[in-house]
């Protein structure tokens, strides 16, 4: 089975070809913006991180900040820093650097500032965008994709339609060689129990009962309890009664397959099959933490019809709501809602899941690469200084 890309250097395959704007710190994120309004056709990966931060949290935004630059959809990066930060533009540009893509700094401190870098940084992007339009799609097979899976505005027929059929769709990748990464830790609470059944050794059932305490101690210490916030009011309203209950639907997103590890957020896994990547289940912050796994493409399944997307990675919704379809099917790039009519089983809704995400990976638009929704936010576990 074939779907077309763009061939990197480090032989990873892109199923986008774009361009990046990346600040090594927030202080550098109105230079980058000011950029991008030159060059709407880059990304501009604006964040709050960069600096302030502290042991693992400053080591988990080093992580996802150089795993996005890093992901196989962007040809090209240019790093922006102020020349004060904590986490420099010169170490992401070095770890980036390492997939041999483009990549090139532009430090405002030293170049003078504002005025003076930003010729410098239109002087570098217009040597990407050139490089990088001379690059043409040509064929691959499934085995060098990797699939990011989020499920978010849960409701009823979460669990009975959109997770089970996605997960049909996330076996079928496994299936041709490929990669699929699902998350959102408060989102198995409950249900961990099960999942761990699929665990591929005994260290990875450890490390996720791991993840899921860690995620639960975090709270406690905040003196919160987590069913204060999960379900959210828009689960509830959803029909959803208990964090057990929208775990249990929640994991059916993962497929059926054995599960071959559990990532830290943002971590790039090191070989094939099915992982957990450890996370939030805030849509920007897991979407933003899936990318920077290096996943090319994200299927979204929702009950509610949210319109999140992200700007490195293409989001395909899902749903299995008739309501959601009828109302909100703007954003809605595959209905399954005849699963609920009795029209179609959700094998069968799988496979069409899985035939939008071979298209969208040849070049087809998603409702939310359309609409241009997306963000970039990264999960933050300490305190800032």
């Amino acid at each position: 089975m074939k779907i077309t890309g763009y061939v990197r250097p480090d032989g990873s395959v892109g199923y986008r070809n774009h361009i990046a704007i990346l600040p090594s710190v927030s202080c550098a994120n109105d230079v980058a913006l000011r950029m991008g309004r030159m060059y709407p056709n880059v990304l501009v990966l604006a964040h709050r991180q960069g600096c302030g931060q502290l042991g693992n949290d400053k080591d988990q935004a080093a992580r996802t900040l150089v795993g996005l630059g890093k992901n196989p959809n962007i040809a090209g990066v240019l790093v922006v820093g102020m020349g004060c930060e904590s986490i420099t533009a010169q170490y992401l540009a070095d770890e980036i650097s390492k997939t041999k893509k483009m990549v090139k700094t532009l430090v405002v401190l030293d170049k003078g500032g504002l005025t003076a870098a930003l010729p410098k940084g239109a002087k570098a992007l217009d040597l990407m965008l050139r490089q990088a339009s001379q690059t043409k799609r040509i064929p691959f097979d499934l085995k060098r994709l990797t699939l990011g899976i989020k499920c978010g505005l849960t409701d009823t027929t979460s669990g009975i339609t959109s997770n089970p059929a996605t997960g049909i769709a996330a076996d079928m990748v496994i299936e041709s060689g490929g990669t699929v990464i699902f998350g959102e830790t408060p989102e198995i609470i409950g249900a961990e129990h099960i999942l761990a059944k699929r665990a591929a050794s005994r260290d990875v059932k450890e490390r996720l009962y791991r993840a899921v305490n860690d995620c639960e101690e975090r709270v406690k210490a905040s003196g919160m309890d987590i069913r204060g916030a999960n379900p959210a009011p828009g689960n509830i309203a959803g029909g959803i009664t208990t964090i057990e209950e929208k775990s249990l639907g929640a994991i059916k997103k993962g497929g059926r397959k054995p599960l071959q590890g559990v990532l830290s957020y943002g971590e790039i896994p090191k070989r094939k099959g099915l992982f957990f990547m450890d996370g939030p289940g805030r849509t920007p912050e897991a979407l933003t933490g899936l990318s920077a796994t290096g996943a090319q493409i994200i299927i979204f399944s929702t009950g509610g019809g949210s319109p999140a997307g992200t700007l490195i990675s293409p989001v395909i919704k899902v749903t299995g709501n008739p309501h959601t379809a009828q109302q909100l099917g703007g954003h809605i790039d595959v209905d399954i809602s005849s699963i609920l009519r009795g029209e179609e089983t959700v094998e069968k809704a799988g496979g069409r899941i899985f035939k939008e995400l071979l298209n969208v990976a040849s070049g087809k638009a998603t409702k939310a690469e359309t609409f241009g929704y997306g963000m970039i936010s990264i999960w933050n576990i300490g305190p800032h200084m």
